[in-house]
């Protein structure tokens, strides 16, 4: 088994990389800069032993991905657009950027295709949406995937926090969770474990972290969602 993570780099994504290995799954982690990705991903390179390929590679770049995503049965899709000044970033990265990932997973052998998305994301109100439509663009991407036939898990976090806590997950299905936040490295062990449950297949997960939620294992919660 090989899992193909976009993102990789990013603060989710290296979390992702770093759940994987501890796991001892083999990891093709698509980075923009070899020696950026090497130094960002020094822990898990140095703890994997091997089974951590670093691939160039560029989501809007289809030809890049096409061969970056060979050999691969799982992806996992951490990307996001940083902010910037830029107004079509969350358009081209959340929203193209996907859609060329699910075409090159339906042409190759991807299994199962987990995607990070982000709470709110049906509200098209939101605060968050003055940056460039980011959730918008989120939304729709969620919806490409949801069309394209692919077995899929989306997970909706709330608020991404960089330092881990001992709070329990809460999950709920989708457009039930309005506020709440979550440490990435939860996100990213609910990312991974999404590719052994059968029950997080083709569902729209939403996530956060509570200190008062009872102990759940995440098979549990998913198969109640």
């Amino acid at each position: 088994m090989k899992v193909f993570v976009a993102g990789a780099t990013g603060e989710t994504g290296r979390r992702v990389v770093k759940e994987l290995v501890s796991r001892d799954i083999a990891v093709r982690a698509l980075v923009r800069d070899l020696d950026q990705g090497r130094e960002i991903l020094a822990e898990s390179l140095s703890a994997a032993a091997g089974t951590v390929e670093l691939v160039v590679g560029d989501v809007l770049k289809m030809d890049s991905l096409q061969e970056a995503i060979a050999d691969c049965d799982m992806l996992i899709c951490a990307t996001g657009a940083r902010p910037s000044l830029n107004p079509t970033g969350p358009f081209m990265v959340d929203y193209v950027g996907t859609q060329n990932l699910v075409k090159v997973a339906k042409a190759g052998k991807i299994q199962h295709f987990v995607l990070v998305s982000s709470m709110c994301v049906s509200q098209f109100f939101h605060f968050l949406n003055v940056f460039w439509l980011v959730l918008f663009w989120k939304a729709q991407a969620e919806a490409y995937i949801q069309s394209s036939g692919l077995t899929y898990t989306i997970v909706r976090p709330g608020g991404l926090k960089n330092e881990d806590n001992t709070d329990n997950i809460v999950m709920e299905k989708a457009d039930t969770l309005f506020e709440g936040s979550i440490p990435r490295t939860k996100v990213a062990q609910v990312a991974v474990d999404a590719l052994f449950q059968t029950t997080a297949q083709n569902k729209v997960v939403e996530i956060v972290a509570r200190p008062d939620a009872p102990a759940t294992s995440l098979e549990q919660l998913f198969a109640k969602v």
